[in-house]
């Protein structure tokens, strides 16, 4: 589904990613894990063009879109659910989620997919006239995921999701992250809840100042030392 080359970041004189190479197969849930600072968020914008890289490729589903701006990979098939929810706090809830489909032009199915959204988060249906800004913050983290769903993407990008949530309310997003991998979605997954992330994720990445160290099945990566000591605190 993406596939990432040799990827290099500047910010300014800061080399943020050292020439990181990943995949997503189609299907999947990837994980990237890492401390703050290792690149992982810098990993997203570059993907959705927020970030431009100085060398390396992003092939989505075989094609380059390095040369594409970010409207025009969401309708490549590209969606984030970015650090912090980031709603639109004046718009209503169903304002918000109708933004996500602002490029696409089959209302039928448009309004077909809300009904989705409804089923998967039940609390949206019931204040589609409030505002964003009057939400909780788990609230507020269900819209922007409906938000993204909307776009109807192909990969869905999440940044740290569960940043900022009560532990049940953390427990429940992750149940439905994996509801929507089941229903068929490619999800490419950044979080700092390690464990969490692996027990949904099939495969992850170990990210650490801009380079990656390591990686492997979920498997894999949740019986290593190094991550069970890093991430998990064991």
């Amino acid at each position: 589904m993406l596939s990432i080359k040799n990827l290099h970041v500047f910010y300014g004189g800061v080399h943020a990613l050292k020439g990181i190479s990943l995949e997503i197969p189609k299907g999947k849930i990837v994980t990237l894990l890492g401390a703050n600072g290792a690149g992982k968020s810098t990993t997203l914008r570059a993907i959705c063009g927020l970030a431009h890289p100085g060398q390396g490729e992003i092939l989505l589903e075989g094609k380059d879109i390095g040369a594409l701006q970010t409207f025009q990979r969401v309708q490549a098939g590209l969606a984030m659910v970015p650090e912090g929810r980031r709603v639109f706090s004046n718009l209503t809830v169903l304002e918000n989620l109708r933004m996500g489909a602002y490029s696409r032009t089959d209302p039928t199915a448009v309004e077909r997919d809300l009904e989705q959204v409804y089923g998967l988060f039940p609390r949206l249906k019931q204040r589609l006239a409030q505002k964003g800004s009057t939400l909780s913050g788990g609230e507020q983290q269900m819209l922007a995921i409906g938000r993204a769903l909307m776009s109807r993407p192909k990969l869905l990008l999440m940044d740290e999701p569960s940043l900022g949530l009560a532990p049940n309310l953390v427990t429940e997003l992750f149940g439905t992250i994996s509801q929507i991998h089941r229903e068929g979605m490619t999800i490419l997954l950044v979080e700092q809840n390690a464990m969490a992330a692996l027990e949904i994720a099939d495969y992850g990445y170990a990210l650490e100042l801009g380079q990656v160290v390591l990686q492997g099945s979920a498997g894999e990566l949740a019986s290593n030392d190094a991550i069970r000591k890093a991430y998990m605190g064991s």
